[in-house]
């Protein structure tokens, strides 16, 4: 056989192996999923709390590119809801989620190197430092912790407000008085080599009307 059908045969064996190997479903994360140029945020939450019941339209913008993927309740070009000031939305939801592509323009200098066995724990603290309540942290670490076991170390990048209002804003027909907004870029790591700048915590301000929102990237 010839050197370059060979080549031919070997690169064609090992894109097979690679698309076989990666999830399909575009609810669950996917590790295979390197594109550098683009990622998926995977279930951001989005947490109304009203001062007095609200019809409210609430839409998302993609400064950079992007779209929605997934939503509850369905997106379409927009949400139109009512919100009471516990937080329930259409007296049946407890949060807008939606997950969308955008470019991969967050930042991977500050973050946390986390052992596998302490990430609940670091993300019950960091989540509460920030001034999530026990609600919210629960939803995150329920949905989160048992997806995060394949490797020994990830490290924990956080993307706060002004990092994802690089490419994706919020719009909301009733401006909020406070929205605070965070995101975890995780990456998956073999080992312990890897040193960080130590993040700069923010926090959230839960006064009068405010908005709440965690979301999740994975690569």
């Amino acid at each position: 056989m010839k050197s370059k059908e060979l080549s031919f045969f070997i690169l064609a064996f090992l894109f097979i192996a690679i698309i076989c190997g990666c999830k399909d479903s575009p609810t669950e994360p996917n590790p295979c999923d390197d594109d550098s140029s683009n990622v998926i945020v995977y279930k951001p939450n989005i947490y109304i709390y009203p001062t007095e019941s609200l019809n409210l339209e609430v839409n998302i913008l993609f400064v950079s590119g992007g779209h929605v993927t997934t939503s509850i309740p369905l997106y379409n070009s927009g949400w139109d809801v009512t919100v009471k000031p516990n937080g329930i939305i259409d007296d049946e939801y407890q949060y807008l989620f939606y997950e969308c592509d955008v470019p991969d323009l967050f930042q991977k200098k500050a973050g946390w190197l986390v052992n596998k066995e302490s990430l609940n724990s670091f993300f019950i603290n960091n989540l509460k430092f920030s001034g999530f309540s026990t609600k919210e942290i629960k939803d995150f670490t329920d949905y989160w912790i048992p997806k995060l076991t394949q490797f020994d170390y990830y490290a924990i990048y956080p993307q706060y407000t002004l990092d994802i209002e690089k490419m994706i804003l919020l719009n909301f027909s009733k401006e909020p008085d406070n929205i605070f907004r965070l995101f975890y870029y995780i990456k998956g790591r073999d080992n312990n080599q890897l040193k960080l700048k130590q993040p700069i915590i923010e926090s959230s301000k839960r006064e009068k009307y405010y908005i709440m929102e965690w979301g999740v990237i994975i690569k």
